[in-house]
């Protein structure tokens, strides 16, 4: 969980713990079978009907979400002009870097934005792939860059765009030269907006890099309790009689 600081979208926590999206067709009609077949097998009011109940409610949301990723996964690999018969990754990202230098990229963004799927572009430090996050548009060929994406990012559709690790006066022309909101990020308050991961703001992460202000450190006091509670239990001193039934 903590691999995904941040999301506390629960559905988006299915995807990226369970891998839900995964799960073909057949499986997940294995899946909603046995929901079917718990929940014609207890007593109504029971308290395991009421679990089956939750369980079958979450379940609905996930088949949602997978049905809506696979169509969407099989839109952008069209776009992206992949053969489906590859199961070669490597191959796959070897593609979309291609595409990416040969500026195709903002022709998938037009796709799928035609095919009414929300895109949000990011330019600057790529979390993914960067290495580090050292800034970008120190350089004078590095800005113009950046700044034509903008442009191209913009004309192919996407609605906000978020601005990593930008160099100052460069995220302030960015957001000066294009008509939808920039969201920073170690970008200056020149954007529109900010962001910040929720577990860095607060403390819980140990990441130590410039764009990051902890507004507290909830992590010294979860430790705090945790070590307490755990001292607590190997010397008999809890649970107390006050605590218990």
């Amino acid at each position: 969980r903590n691999r995904h600081a941040g999301k506390a979208n629960w559905i988006k926590f299915y995807y990226d713990e369970a891998g839900i999206e995964l799960f073909p067709v057949d499986t997940l009609k294995v899946m909603r079978d046995y929901l079917e077949q718990a929940k014609s097998s207890v007593e109504p009011e029971s308290r395991f009907a009421k679990r089956v109940k939750i369980v079958s409610e979450a379940f609905k949301l996930t088949e949602m979400y997978s049905g809506y990723h696979h169509a969407r996964k099989a839109l952008v690999v069209d776009a992206l002009g992949i053969n489906t018969a590859s199961r070669n990754p490597e191959a796959r990202l070897k593609l979309a870097s291609t595409l990416e230098r040969k500026k195709k990229i903002f022709e998938i963004v037009k796709t799928l934005v035609k095919n009414n799927i929300a895109v949000m572009g990011h330019l600057g430090v790529l979390p993914q792939s960067a290495k580090n996050f050292k800034f970008k548009g120190k350089k004078i060929s590095e800005r113009n860059k950046i700044l034509n994406e903008a442009k191209l990012l913009e004309s192919a559709g996407v609605f906000s765009m978020v601005l990593e690790c930008v160099e100052s006066s460069l995220a302030k022309k960015i957001t000066k030269n294009i008509n939808i909101p920039t969201i920073g990020i170690g970008a200056s308050n020149n954007c529109d907006g900010q962001v910040l991961v929720t577990d860095d703001l607060i403390g819980l992460n140990p990441i130590n890099v410039r764009f990051v202000k902890k507004y507290s450190n909830i992590r010294n006091e979860i430790v705090k309790a945790v070590r307490n509670y755990s001292r607590e239990v190997k010397n008999k001193k809890f649970p107390l009689k006050k605590h218990s039934y």
